[in-house]
């Protein structure tokens, strides 16, 4: 059975929940990284889900894997802003990496699905 909107894909699910937990943890963030770090942080963590969001309705599968390649690209951005949001001692952010883990290879395979059912589609008989 296949989804019929990108809230059904658990990928998407899993992406969300880190956005809140990125949104909830910044807000303890000094006063002056609101413009810094703290957007950053956000902006790179809502760029994933909604790049699933946006590929999930392109119809061609190169398409597809470009938008959810630029998700792929926020991941470990996110990555970066955990590792130094750990650093500077704002947050225990590396208790997130786990999660940021588990929803790269959950896209990566998405990925994968998509460019196999593509070769499959455009292998000749």
């Amino acid at each position: 059975m296949s989804a019929k909107s990108f809230e059904e894909l658990l990928v998407w699910q899993k992406a969300h929940a880190y956005v809140l937990d990125i949104y909830k943890m910044t807000e303890n963030f000094p006063r002056s990284e609101l413009f810094g770090l703290t957007s950053q942080m956000r902006r790179a963590a809502v760029s994933v889900p909604a790049n699933i969001a946006e590929g999930f309705k392109k119809r061609g599968p190169r398409d597809k894997v470009r938008v959810f390649n630029i998700g792929q690209g926020s991941l470990d951005e996110s990555l970066y802003y955990l590792i130094l949001s750990n650093d500077l001692h704002y947050a225990d952010a590396l208790n997130l990496r786990p999660r940021l883990d588990e929803i790269s290879r959950m896209l990566e395979a998405y990925i994968q699905a998509i460019e196999r059912r593509n070769s499959a589609v455009c292998r000749p008989s």
